[in-house]
């Protein structure tokens, strides 16, 4: 499959992973507040490029940091309300964030693998079809919440084990957003 000929256009909904996808991953810990978020290289000007070929953009995150303790739901959404300014001032949109605070063990069915929060997007954006969709993240789980619903699925990370691994997973792999983003 050749990712360009898959004629992607403004019918198709992006779902996209946020931590180790749009900003940097903290190894053992969360980003708890604006000062921990950073986005990775390249990322505003990829949003511009998703944003003119994408109909909807939703980012989908699990975020246990809220379910262990460690940070807030009021907390969250002042980097995300950040994270959008900065994505916003730049040229590019996000038209929902969804967010999973339960912790991994719930298994509660907004956090991924699970597929609660893709039909939360359905429910408030009737026209996504997840045959038309693709979720780009950076785990295990981004790939089997994508293959749970048809989606086509871009493992994002520096190490494609997860693709070696697990290859019915996996249909791209790009070691960061902005490369996915030019090669659409």
């Amino acid at each position: 499959m050749i990712l360009k000929k898959i004629n992607i256009d403004k019918s198709w909904t992006l779902f996209l992973d946020r931590d180790g996808v749009i900003n940097k991953k903290i190894e053992n810990d969360y980003v708890k507040k604006w000062e921990d978020f950073e986005f990775m290289p390249g990322i505003i000007e990829a949003f511009k490029i998703f944003t003119s070929i994408f109909g909807r953009i939703i980012i989908v995150t699990n975020q246990q940091g809220i379910g262990k303790g460690l940070m807030s739901e009021k907390e969250l959404s002042e980097i995300h309300k950040k994270m959008l300014s900065e994505i916003q001032k730049a040229g590019g949109k996000v038209d929902a964030i969804y967010f999973a605070p339960q912790i991994k063990e719930s298994n509660h069915t907004d956090r991924k693998p699970n597929v609660g929060m893709a039909l939360k997007a359905k429910k408030e954006f009737p026209e996504i079809n997840f045959r038309k969709s693709v979720m780009a993240g950076d785990s295990k789980s981004d790939m089997e919440f994508g293959s749970k619903l048809g989606m086509i699925k871009i493992l994002i990370n520096q190490d494609n084990s997860i693709a070696r691994k697990h290859p019915e997973l996996v249909d791209f792999f790009f070691y960061d957003l902005n490369k996915f983003s030019t090669e659409l």
